[in-house]
């Protein structure tokens, strides 16, 4: 009766490699989380551990080539999601789990809202390249926003005191994981802005689980890295971790201290890159002297050539030519007048009438009277003109506009005659009565005429 029900024997090894083709077949690929225990790792790098929930277990397996690309490398108590297919080992007839894909339970989630939330913000633009601010390039003050107590800040700290001792830095303080870390990391970022007393700003934290890094996802902290007018840098966790933070800030650092180098110049560097400076200023001011003082010497000699002694002393040559002039036509009237008079006396004596004589008498003195008032008259109106031109002279004279309180300023050798000329930094002369002065513009004010 037995025989005739029964139609195939089987063998323990055909049973076993049949069922074990039924399970692969219907429990090809499924997730499942669970507590990792029995977890073992032998020197075949494969791994080798039973995963469990309050009511029951199994065994699984994890071959090598999988688990290299594993996050993370479980221990037990370690709560876990994982990606597998269910088997059998057939030599011992063992039910267990083949694991493809293994991560700290919960990250399956998360990870899910982190990629929504990441298309969401890039179809958005937050993470184009077109909004991403250059950092500065001479950056005095640092802000940094992270835990005081952290290892972020004193990474960031010991970067600094080696590269750029020089550097300050602003720590705004926040939690960075938590349920209200987000809270307090856009309430420092806004504080920042507001104060506007940093050049950049760091927002990091040092390495952790995803939920530990879960607050730099989150979509509010995004937009107010992306509304600030002040460049963010984002450290956030080690090299492998990624965050929302990361994307939309200005520029991504693999760590906080790598943050710190990049924002810090190498103080070497910099030590070299002011000895260039120094350099090129002594060399301009070198060039800048050499010109001045070819300014200045051309300007001595024009100086010379129109000063107003000498413009007097031409015009005392021209007063004194005058008076020469003047005199010698006095002497030229007198001594005509003196052979008019002998003229005339002797003409009197052939005549000897008493009236001729008389009347030539009166002739001659009026015309002796005359010729006197003639030179009275041209001698003051030569020292009137003489007088005039003096007065010209003096009323021109570069001198003479200087002494009464006025200056002339140049730039470059050239007279300035309006601000809109002059900029911050411009070297100026000022010429003054008795001298000059050399200065620097540190300020420039219009009037307002209105």
């Amino acid at each position: 009766m037995l025989q005739n029900q029964i139609q195939k024997t089987y063998t323990v090894s055909l049973l076993n490699k049949e069922i074990r083709y039924l399970l692969e077949q219907n429990f090809y690929s499924l997730q499942l989380t669970g507590e990792i225990s029995n977890f073992i790792s032998p020197s075949s790098g494969h791994w080798y551990f039973s995963l469990k929930d309050d009511n029951a277990q199994i065994r699984a397996a994890m071959w090598r080539g999988n688990n290299r690309s594993a996050t993370f490398k479980p221990k037990n108590g370690d709560q876990v999601l994982v990606r597998a297919r269910v088997s059998l080992y057939e030599p011992r007839g063992d039910y267990q789990l083949i694991v493809e894909h293994i991560e700290p339970a919960g990250e399956g989630q998360l990870k899910q809202q982190f990629d929504a939330l990441k298309m969401q913000l890039a179809g958005e633009g937050l993470f184009a390249s077109e909004f991403k601010k250059p950092l500065p390039n001479n950056i005095r003050r640092l802000g940094v926003i992270t835990s005081p107590t952290g290892a972020a800040i004193k990474d960031i700290l010991t970067v600094l005191e080696k590269r750029a001792p020089q550097l300050e830095v602003v720590i705004y303080p926040a939690l960075v994981q938590g349920n209200e870390a987000h809270t307090q990391l856009i309430e420092q970022l806004q504080l920042a802005n507001q104060r506007n007393e940093v050049d950049v700003i760091i927002l990091g934290r040092g390495g952790g689980s995803m939920e530990d890094l879960w607050c730099f996802n989150h979509e509010m902290l995004a937009r107010a890295i992306f509304n600030s007018h002040i460049p963010v840098v984002s450290a956030v966790g080690h090299e492998i971790d990624t965050t929302i933070s990361d994307y939309v800030a200005d520029l991504r650092a693999a760590t906080p201290s790598q943050a710190a180098e990049i924002v810090s110049p190498d103080k070497n560097h910099l030590t070299q890159h002011i000895d260039v400076l120094q350099s090129q200023l002594h060399q301009h001011m070198r060039k800048h002297l050499q010109v001045a003082s070819h300014n200045y010497q051309v300007l001595e000699q024009r100086l010379l050539r129109y000063h107003p002694t000498n413009r007097l002393n031409q015009q005392a040559q021209l007063r004194d030519e005058l008076e020469i002039r003047l005199l010698n036509s006095i002497n030229r009237q007198l001594e005509s007048a003196k052979y008019t008079q002998h003229t005339l006396k002797a003409r009197l004596e052939k005549a000897t009438p008493q009236t001729k004589l008389s009347h030539a008498g009166q002739t001659l003195q009026n015309l002796v009277t005359r010729l006197h008032s003639s030179q009275a008259k041209q001698l003051e109106f030569s020292e009137k003109q003489l007088a005039v031109l003096a007065a010209k002279l003096n009323a021109t004279s570069p001198l003479a506009v200087l002494a009464r309180g006025y200056s002339m300023t140049q730039k470059d050798s050239k007279v300035v005659n309006t601000v809109a000329n002059i900029t911050e930094g411009d070297n100026l002369v000022t010429q003054l009565a008795d001298g000059h002065i050399e200065s620097t513009v540190t300020q420039v004010s219009k009037r307002n005429d209105k």
